[in-house]
């Protein structure tokens, strides 16, 4: 059969990977899709002659390769939301199919990508973007396709989970790890993205939009960081019980659905607290399978490349059926005419447990008066620890509450704060039990 043509727009890691895994695996792709699939075209602003690309067009002009006749798929790495937008929509234009590992690009402009793709009657692959070599799009679309997500919770940064991992393996500061995972490459030189939560928030805005059938909406996720973490906090969590995980959580609700990035305390007994190092994992509850965990590397050369090859064959065989593009498996799961417009909540309708923690003169009557503040508010105690003087004469003092509207929990902690005894914010981790799961 004619063999299928790849452009490829990127020689960083994610293309320097793929390029390899495509040309060492060639034989092996050609019996699982009875084609030969060869990379023809290259753009690049930097060669790399360390990769096996003799005889293939390199050139640093993307928008002239995206509009060669014959390339069959475009595979996006270059990242970015600019360029990277340009060129993806350009080659909807020109009928090709594209593959991409572009988190930022998806969540913040996919839907119009998509309905491009549905105009054009070409797909658009994007396994890649989410969690590396974890398949947990197809997961999604396909495997749980007879299932009623009911929610999902992720690690899926694998520098914050590496700066966790430390600060509580070893009693290291955030930004001792930080210097670390950057001089390690896990970090950018700029780690705001991995860090502050953006990262997993465009990586969340993708998974629920599959889960629950919903619009992209990026805007509408509630996104925290991990640089307020502190020693302090992750040794009393384990005291407790509990680990500290950077969580992308999706949850259904009757009155709409949560999307929210931020730290999280989940008992240190699930499968999912004991994830470490550089690794993602992704929890499903859906109705009829109950819970699923998926787990691997959410990164690297390897991994992402994987699923970048993974998507071209799947391409591949869309192209060998009769009327080429027609594929049966929506972008976003759902047929594009029936997404839901269910709301996504605000912040301060969430509804979770809390860890609070409190700076406390030591005289009687503070926790009492704080006790009192939480129950007036209607908010529930779990459990108090109360630790010895620091410095300064004041004693920390933990509370596990039960879950509560954030609103209710917004309006107790001001009450809090405004206690003469109490000093300092009242730090704030949100809490999950992450029920059902394995």
């Amino acid at each position: 059969m004619k063999p299928v043509k790849l452009a490829i727009l990127g020689l960083g890691t994610v293309g320097g990977g793929t390029v390899r895994l495509l040309q060492q695996n060639a034989a092996e792709m050609t019996r699982r899709t009875g084609r030969p699939i060869q990379i023809t075209h290259v753009g690049t602003r930097r060669p790399r002659p360390d990769l096996p690309l003799s005889g293939v067009d390199q050139r640093d002009d993307f928008m002239a390769l995206v509009r060669e006749p014959d390339v069959d798929i475009v595979i996006e790495v270059i990242g970015g939301t600019g360029l990277a937008r340009e060129l993806v929509m350009e080659a909807i234009r020109q009928g090709k199919h594209v593959v991409t590992a572009n988190k930022a690009l998806l969540a913040e402009y996919g839907n119009e990508i998509f309905e491009a793709a549905e105009a054009h009657d070409v797909h658009v692959a994007f396994e890649a973007a989410v969690a590396g070599g974890i398949p947990i799009i197809k997961v999604l679309r396909e495997g749980l396709a007879g299932n009623r997500i009911e929610w999902l919770a992720g690690i899926i940064n694998g520098t914050g989970n590496f700066i966790l991992t430390e600060m509580r393996d070893k009693g290291r500061a955030f930004e001792d790890v930080l210097t670390e995972a950057q001089a390690l490459g896990y970090a950018e030189a700029d780690p705001t993205f991995d860090v502050e939560g953006i990262d997993a928030a465009h990586k969340l805005t993708i998974l629920a939009s599959i889960a629950f059938g919903v619009p992209l909406q990026f805007d509408k996720v509630y996104t925290e960081g991990i640089t307020r973490l502190t020693r302090q906090d992750v040794s009393y969590a384990e005291e407790l019980g509990y680990r500290i995980k950077h969580l992308g959580i999706a949850r259904r609700t009757e009155r709409g659905i949560e999307l929210r990035v931020h730290p999280t305390l989940i008992p240190e007994s699930c499968l999912i607290a004991n994830v470490n190092g550089v690794k993602n994992a992704v929890l499903v509850q859906s109705d009829a399978v109950g819970p699923s965990l998926y787990y691997g590397a959410g990164a690297g050369a390897g991994p992402t490349a994987s699923a970048v090859v993974a998507d071209v064959l799947d391409l591949v065989r869309i192209m060998n059926e009769e009327g080429d593009g027609q594929h049966n498996v929506p972008h976003l799961a759902f047929q594009p005419d029936a997404l839901a417009d269910t709301p996504i909540l605000p912040a301060d309708q969430m509804y979770t447990a809390y860890y609070l923690r409190l700076d406390a003169e030591d005289q009687p009557g503070v926790l009492a008066e704080v006790t009192g503040i939480l129950s007036r508010a209607g908010i529930n105690i779990d459990a108090i620890l109360q630790k010895p003087q620091q410095n300064g004469g004041r004693i920390p003092v933990i509370l596990l509450t039960q879950p509560v509207l954030e609103a209710r929990m917004n309006q107790a902690i001001a009450e809090i704060e405004a206690l003469p005894a109490i000093h300092q914010p009242v730090v704030r981790i949100r809490l999950e039990a992450l029920d059902s799961q394995p």
